[in-house]
């Protein structure tokens, strides 16, 4: 029913880009006016209560790097895109944001150090990364994957605090908070009978509603395939062929549509897909790889993508 062996590019990616657990279901923004940041005056010096400890930011960076794609994005909704001097290698979202080779799964104190920041943001640390980088005077915010929408919406606060978009970034929370609600509240009753699979890549590993993205979509009250089999509370279980076929989900969710060519196409293609309810009724959906494995404002967009598939399933079914 479940593998237990997952390869090692495919568990740093869950790690760094993906995972979570316990997500809230409240889709209002959070009170996070007093308790995480310090402004003082005109914003500044301000103090984050970051995961990596208090990080005291004198005056208002203008030369920020991000080595991470949800800080990168975040950085850029709350409008302090033109601040930012360099991101890394897997910052490809706005187009605008000034890629360079800087590594996310191992980040380089002196290539980050090169581009003179006053600000760092990672979401990964496997050492001393950002003790280093403080070390000669650059404050660092560690983001690491959140864990729950709030969790989200606290760290685009502090994102806003850290660089004096403190509105900006109420107003996306405020956006994004309205956003998923809408879309949770067009859902006629019964969603609840809904199953679906949720693939992370074409090996069967998938997502439970443990993860970030699986109580994301738990919101609308579908229930996952993958929640009975994950015994051990991973939250990335790796299923069968067999078992997803047996399961025979309402709903297919393809998160493996850039990295692996996953399409509508190819998974009825596999031996015995082509008979499954999903298939057969045209509700996949080929969610972007990228917007399901952050936690940005696009998590709109893609619940969004979501809740219209469940839609349009029920239209089919009346």
């Amino acid at each position: 029913m479940i593998r237990k062996f997952i390869p090692i590019a495919l568990a740093v990616a869950l790690v760094v880009s993906a995972c979570g657990a316990d997500i809230s279901g409240d889709t209002d923004p959070p009170d996070t006016t007093t308790a995480t940041t310090t402004p003082v005056d005109d914003g500044f010096p301000v103090t984050i209560a970051a995961p990596n400890g208090t990080v005291t930011i004198e005056s208002r960076p203008e030369r920020i790097v991000s080595i991470s794609p949800t800080s990168t994005e975040v950085l850029f909704a709350v409008g302090a895109g033109a601040q930012v001097v360099a991101v890394d290698s897997l910052s490809n979202y706005p187009p605008n944001a000034p890629v360079t080779d800087l590594v996310a799964f191992t980040p380089n104190i002196e290539a980050i150090a090169s581009y003179d920041p006053d600000l760092v943001f990672i979401s990964f640390d496997p050492g001393e990364v950002a003790a280093g980088l403080e070390a000669i005077g650059i404050p660092v915010i560690v983001h690491e994957p959140a864990v729950s929408v709030d969790d989200a919406y606290a760290q685009w606060e502090q994102v806003g605090a850290a660089t004096g978009q403190i509105a900006e970034a109420a107003a996306v929370v405020a956006e994004t908070s309205l956003r998923l609600a809408s879309a949770i509240e067009s859902l006629p009753d019964g969603i609840d009978s809904l199953t679906y699979y949720y693939e992370v890549d074409p090996t069967y590993y998938s997502a439970t509603s443990l993860t970030f993205i699986g109580g994301l979509l738990g919101l609308t009250e579908m229930r996952n395939i993958a929640d009975e089999v994950d015994v051990d509370g991973f939250g990335f279980p790796q299923l069968t062929a067999e078992y997803i076929i047996d399961s025979d989900p309402g709903l297919i969710l393809l998160a493996d549509t850039r990295c692996c060519g996953a399409s509508v196409v190819t998974i009825a293609e596999r031996p015995g897909w082509d008979t499954l309810t999903a298939v057969v009724t045209g509700s996949v959906v080929e969610l972007d790889d990228d917007i399901a494995s952050r936690w940005g404002p696009r998590i709109a967009e893609l619940l969004e993508d979501v809740v219209s598939a469940i839609l349009e399933l029920e239209l089919t079914n009346a």
